[in-house]
C-alpha cells in the first residue's frame, strides 16, 4: 500500500506512461473534455483541489521541461496568483499563448487531470523533460 506521495492510482498510472517530451494537462472544473484523452477527474467541490495543489503534488514525480498557459491568465488573475504558479514551475518559464491556440495542444497530451479549480484560465500543459 502506498503511504505517501500521490495516492490516487489513476494519476499514478497516468504518470507512469508519460515519457520524454510527452505532455500532461492539469485543468480547472470548466475545461472542455476530449473523449479520446484519458481524463482523471479529482474535482470534489469548488477549488478542491486546485490546479496549483495538483501541480505541487506532481512536482516530486514529474520533471517539467516546458509549460504552456493561456495568455488570458495574466489579464484575469492578480500578481499573487501569477507568482504562485511561477514558483511552482520554477525554473521553467511558462510560455503564454492565446487560449484557442492553447486548446489545440490538448489532443496530443497523454492525459488530463481535471480539478475543482475556479482560477480563470488556470489550466496548464506540462511537457516532460
Amino acid at each position: 500500500m502506498i503511504r505517501q506521495g500521490i495516492l490516487n492510482p489513476h494519476i499514478l498510472s497516468l504518470l507512469a506512461r508519460v515519457r520524454h517530451t510527452n505532455t500532461l494537462v492539469i485543468a480547472d472544473r470548466g475545461f472542455p473534455s476530449w473523449p479520446l484523452i484519458e481524463t482523471v477527474d479529482v474535482s470534489l467541490v469548488d477549488d478542491v483541489p486546485t490546479v496549483r495543489q495538483v501541480l505541487a503534488a506532481l512536482r516530486e514525480n514529474f520533471v517539467i521541461g516546458a509549460a504552456w498557459m493561456a495568455e488570458e491568465f495574466t489579464g484575469e488573475n492578480g500578481q499573487p496568483v501569477q507568482d504562485e504558479y511561477a514558483a511552482l514551475l520554477s525554473p521553467v518559464q511558462v510560455e503564454f499563448e492565446p487560449h484557442d491556440q492553447f486548446k489545440r495542444r490538448v489532443p496530443q497530451a497523454i492525459g488530463l487531470i481535471r480539478t475543482g479549480d475556479t482560477t480563470q484560465y488556470g489550466n496548464i500543459i506540462l511537457e516532460s523533460a
